[in-house]
């Protein structure tokens, strides 16, 4: 007899304002334990240290994270000039000092370098594999190893604040994949005088932004509540990078089956990634093609 899996089978998403000292995992399962849920997953992973929008899946909502993963991404993060860490942050030790301070004309001149397509090399300490095994397990264990540039598209890249000649503001807007500590280690490197992520904060993440996000004591004092279940947005909330298309009945019925189905289109481009919704709940996610969506993913909704 198969086993009965756990939990409520809830679906949406749960904006995460994360605080400082917890990974991402840990804040997915306190999630998925305070809605008593079957299934959850995050669109991000953020540092233990950074804090910021951490968006939690739930049920059929985890089938949408990719194109959360793929959105646009803003970061504020304050940056020590000065030293340069093995870690890329402050929690690393110390591998580099200089007491070369560069002006603001030189920071923002320097800034422009960084800005659209660019190839970076993520940190030693990173979850990155190499032949298989997590980058940082080989940096703990003080291996020799390299790792490949990739690329990555930054959108914009501003200095927000100087507020000393140690430490410098900047926001950044990127696409998926970009490390921020990599950011601040090539910057000092391009200035001359060295430098690592002080402080890291995730604005928004696609739709999602950390001042509309819960904090860890909210999702705690209202778990397993009515209360909590409120402040889930729907499925479609990680869906809104692509255009919706309306099923028909007929087309609903065979979507959910798998096959492809009409649906009534404006606008859409034969080919284009679309999502299809029916009685306002979403259906499918798949390629338009003449009237017909050709489903990718299929929500069981």
């Amino acid at each position: 007899m198969a086993r009965r899996k756990k939990g409520r089978d809830i679906s949406g998403w749960l904006v995460v304002d994360k605080p400082a000292g917890l990974t991402s995992t840990a804040v997915v399962n306190k999630v998925k334990w305070a809605f008593e849920a079957n299934k959850a997953g995050h669109a991000g992973t953020l540092d233990p240290d950074a804090t910021g929008v951490l968006a939690v899946a739930l049920g059929e909502a985890t089938k949408t994270v990719p194109y959360i993963t793929d959105a646009l991404k803003c970061y504020e993060f304050t940056v020590r000039l000065g030293q340069a860490t093995n870690t890329d942050d402050a929690e690393g030790e110390v591998t580099g000092e200089s007491d070369l301070r560069p002006s603001e004309d030189e920071i923002k001149e320097a800034l422009q370098g960084f800005v659209g397509e660019i190839m970076q090399v993520p940190p030693k300490f990173s979850a990155v594999k190499i032949d298989g095994e997590r980058a940082y397990k080989r940096a703990r264990d003080d291996e020799e190893f390299e790792i490949a540039a990739r690329p990555l598209w930054v959108e914009s890249l501003i200095l927000m604040d100087r507020p000393d000649a140690d430490h410098v503001v900047l926001e950044m807007v990127c696409g998926k994949g970009g490390y921020v500590r990599s950011i601040a280690r090539d910057l000092g490197e391009k200035l001359g005088c060295l430098g690592h992520v002080l402080k890291l904060r995730r604005v928004w993440s696609g739709p999602f932004e950390a001042a509309e996000g819960m904090t860890f004591e909210q999702i705690e004092a209202l778990a397993r509540t009515p209360e909590l279940d409120e402040r889930l947005l729907p499925v479609e909330a990680g869906l809104q990078d692509l255009t919706e298309v309306k099923a028909t009945d007929a087309g609903a019925t065979r979507l959910r089956n798998g096959n492809p189905g009409q649906v009534i289109a404006h606008d859409v481009e034969f080919g284009e990634e679309v999502w299809a919704s029916h009685d306002g709940k979403p259906v499918a996610v798949g390629q338009y093609r003449g009237g017909e969506l050709h489903p990718s993913r299929v929500f069981n909704l």
